[in-house]
């Protein structure tokens, strides 16, 4: 044998590189020792399809929890609508009620306004300078004296009929021409003001139909009554006028009727 044979390099194996080792094909070598392959793949199979069932009956709960709050809030929203659907129509029919009698009532005040048209004249005593006024028509008239023999003249109206008169019977108006001068009976109404809560007060006013008329009107508790209204007093000559109203609530027939004032000088 020649000593100088040389044993020709292995093929794949780099020059100064040890050569890697060939891996055997068979099984994964970080597969789990004794188990084979196919059930390690089965495994993993199975454990893939719990987790995927597992997110679906989250998701199936969840999309059953929302489902539920969302009935439960159309069910809350319908009964809150219904209530106040209820009450709403309730207080239309209440305003509606109210709305009916209110026009009713209106109707009523305005034809009794028109039933008291063409308004009638009064004319007071010629010697006691003809007083004379209009008044409506739906108002009787009762001349209690007539003044005749020099004394005071005094009548009375009110609505329909005249009822027995008296201190406290109350009346639209009342008219006393006094056979006294104005000075006197406006000492006597300052009297009556000056008792103790008396509840009478006093202005100047004018009235008459050219609104030259100048007079007292006294307002509140008429003396020696307990009735409250409108007292109005001027001058006639050497007498005295005076109208009054026994409640507030003939003022704005009363006023009217003040407008319409004239006498003979």
């Amino acid at each position: 044998m020649d000593n100088n044979y040389q044993m020709p390099p292995v093929s794949g194996m780099a020059d100064g590189q040890p050569m890697q080792p060939i891996q055997p094909a068979g099984p994964n070598p970080n597969a789990a020792p004794g188990m084979p392959m196919v059930q390690q793949v089965q495994v993993q199979a199975d454990a893939k399809k719990d987790t995927s069932g597992l997110i679906k009956t989250i998701v199936i709960i969840a999309l059953s929890l929302v489902a539920v709050t969302f009935i439960g809030l159309f069910v809350w929203m319908l009964v809150q609508y219904n209530d106040v659907k209820t009450d709403v129509d309730g207080q239309i029919d209440v305003a509606v009620a109210a709305a009916k009698d209110e026009q009713a009532t209106k109707m009523e005040a305005e034809f009794l306004e028109r039933e008291k048209y063409p308004y009638k004249v009064f004319a007071g005593p010629a010697d006691y300078g003809q007083l004379t006024f209009e008044y409506p028509k739906t108002w009787s008239v009762y001349v209690a004296a007539a003044a005749t023999g020099g004394g005071d003249y005094n009548a009375y109206f009110n609505p329909n009929q005249v009822d027995a008169v008296g201190e406290e019977t109350i009346n639209a108006l009342r008219v006393s021409i006094k056979n006294e001068s104005f000075d006197k009976v406006t000492e006597e109404y300052q009297r009556a003001m000056d008792r103790k809560d008396s509840g009478l007060t006093m202005e100047s006013v004018t009235i008459g139909k050219d609104a030259n008329i100048t007079a007292n009107r006294y307002t509140g508790k008429i003396p020696n009554t307990d009735l409250s209204g409108f007292i109005v007093t001027f001058k006639i000559r050497d007498k005295t006028a005076i109208l009054q109203t026994d409640s507030v609530l003939f003022q704005a027939d009363f006023d009217k009727l003040l407008g319409t004032v004239t006498f003979n000088q």
